[in-house]
């Protein structure tokens, strides 16, 4: 079948993180994404990650993580002749995306108001930690300084601990995925109207309001301070992290029903009509009596062995992997979350990256186009604009590609 987003071109600009995952899930769905880059550079991430030698050759880890199935083309936009080449790129694209600070676009005369009267349809959208107005627009921001604006700092660890940031970038993330969804809700409206948007996403604004389900929905309507409690739940007890023979489990009882059958499975229907624990709130209150009642009994068997019990009494309840450990695990591996491309990397190494989080059934919608070699595809981009192979050359000489 058709890929959703089949015949969208996207001009991608961006660096790091919350850019490229977002074009990822673009291009998954069958975009066309062409990453323009620096030339002699590129993304910043070709040199980030866990094999030095990889980000020596362009093609860190970081890099390999968000980018496959993407072309990439160089291009200097600091010179003219850069700047009319992304013009000319500009009229055929359906999205540009790009994540500089507010105002470097419009700087070089590519801001959404130049390009729009190139492209009057175009869904030009601009991720940034601060958004592209207001008093900290201009501030340079990474994922850890928005986990620290957002309050998420705040709620992560234990009032002994103090703040700790989660443990990826969390904000980055969600400024990616907010980004894909606006998008995509752009170029749905532009089929029927034909109208174009200027997107502008927040990482600061998007985290917040992903904790809003909860976390800050309490406190504005509920006045209740959120606090860090570890691996507590915040509105349900017992809920969090128990100790086990062998290692930690995940326990959750959001529901009577499941408080009621924990105590089954546990063999303490005793703990059910308990004063201090038989209703909802009066377990929250007394979370810490509770939690001995449980460890005492949870500690006589291994984490696999109550996962089982719970599982198989409906009690939302497992252990907790290593990313080694669940990337092994036969659900994960059944679920095919990840794709290999068989000697596609420097050196004729496998490079492996995940895919959607999510599946259209009965639909491929794997990527055929391994992470781009910075520039690979410059040639051909620029070919389909008309240059001949003499003018591409001279570009290159140039150093405008």
């Amino acid at each position: 079948m058709t890929k959703p987003l089949a015949g969208v071109r996207v001009l991608d600009l961006s660096n790091i993180i919350a850019g490229p995952l977002c074009t990822y899930q673009l291009v998954q769905l069958g975009a066309d994404v062409i990453k323009v880059e620096r030339p002699g550079t590129g993304d910043l991430s070709r040199k980030m990650g866990a094999d030095p030698a990889m980000g020596r050759k362009n093609m860190g880890a970081s890099f390999l993580s968000s980018n496959a199935g993407k072309r990439s083309i160089t291009l200097n936009l600091q010179q003219a002749r850069g700047r009319e080449l992304f013009r000319a790129m500009v009229k055929d694209a359906g999205v540009v995306f790009e994540n500089f600070r507010p105002g470097v676009m419009a700087r070089l005369g590519l801001g959404y108001d130049d390009l729009k009267k190139i492209n009057p349809g175009l869904v030009y959208c601009a991720v940034s930690g601060f958004g592209q107005d207001g008093p900290l627009s201009g501030r340079p921001a990474y994922d850890q300084i928005i986990q620290g604006y957002s309050g998420l700092m705040s709620v992560t660890g234990t009032e002994d601990t103090g703040p700790f940031r989660a443990g990826y970038v969390v904000c980055d993330t969600m400024g990616a995925m907010t980004a894909a969804f606006a998008i995509v809700a752009a170029l749905y409206r532009k089929q029927a109207t034909g109208e174009g948007a200027f997107v502008d996403v927040s990482m600061l604004d998007a985290s917040i309001v992903t904790m809003a389900a909860w976390v800050v929905s309490n406190y504005v309507n509920a006045a209740s301070v959120p606090r860090p409690l570890g691996n507590e739940s915040h509105s349900a007890a017992p809920s969090g992290t128990f100790p086990t023979k062998d290692g930690q489990i995940n326990l959750v009882n959001n529901e009577q029903k499941q408080f009621e059958l924990t105590c089954d499975v546990l063999g303490r229907p005793d703990l059910k009509t308990h004063p201090q624990f038989a209703d909802r709130d009066d377990r929250l209150k007394h979370r810490n009596a509770l939690r001995k009642e449980l460890e005492s009994v949870l500690k006589t068997r291994t984490g696999a062995e109550w996962e089982e019990a719970f599982s198989a009494a409906g009690v939302p309840a497992g252990r907790i992997y290593s990313i080694p450990e669940i990337l092994e695990h036969p659900h994960i591996k059944d679920r095919g979350i990840t794709h290999t491309f068989e000697k596609a990397g420097d050196g004729g190494r496998d490079v492996t990256v995940t895919t959607l989080g999510f599946r259209f059934v009965g639909e491929d919608l794997c990527l055929e186009r391994p992470p781009p070699q910075l520039g690979q595809d410059s040639r051909d981009v620029l070919r389909g604009l008309g240059l001949g192979d003499a003018e591409i050359d001279a570009l290159r000489r140039e150093g405008t590609i």
